[in-house]
């Protein structure tokens, strides 16, 4: 999606805010979004504007519909089978998926854990949507509330991010 399409999305909250303050309604407080290491898009407008107007998110798929929990080529029985999941197999998130891998290699931790740690250094963030599907997936989230990343690690983290556009799925 064009730059400008995410403007739009922004325009649209001022809007609905406008429109809630008109009519007497209550405003937003939080906005439900798609965010992880490898969807950002809704980083520079978007939410940031969610930030000056003290709107909180509740992002979802902090693990890239699981993407950022295995290595590059390996599969899980949904990533088999979802096409949801399947939209996340792209080139360009390749060399973020890798960046995850390495980080979680050199601090002994799971995957997953690293890239939920990453969506929960952003202060806007109040609760990501984990959307466990075993067991192990909750207390890898919850083992992630006690990790924190290094703005070096975040960086290395980032580095490779390419906007290749939403997944609205």
């Amino acid at each position: 999606m064009s730059r400008e399409g995410h403007g739009c999305r922004a325009i649209t909250l001022v809007r609905v805010r406008a429109a809630a303050d008109l009519g007497g309604w209550t405003r937003f407080v939080s906005m439900q979004n798609q965010y992880n290491l490898l969807r950002r898009q809704d980083e520079p407008e978007l939410m940031a504007l969610c930030g000056d107007l003290g709107v909180g998110l509740v992002p979802y798929s902090p693990n890239g519909k699981g993407r950022l929990a295995r290595p590059v080529g390996e599969q899980s029985t949904r990533s088999t089978t979802d096409h949801v999941v399947q939209a996340f197999d792209s080139e360009y998130d390749e060399p973020v998926i890798n960046a995850v891998q390495e980080l979680a290699q050199a601090r002994g931790l799971p995957m997953a854990q690293i890239a939920l740690a990453w969506v929960l250094r952003n202060p806007l963030v109040s609760a990501p949507i984990v959307g466990a599907t075993q067991p192990h997936h909750l207390q890898q989230a919850v083992d992630a509330l006690a990790f924190t990343l290094s703005d070096e690690e975040a960086t290395a983290l980032e580095a490779s991010y390419v906007n290749a556009g939403p997944s609205w799925f």
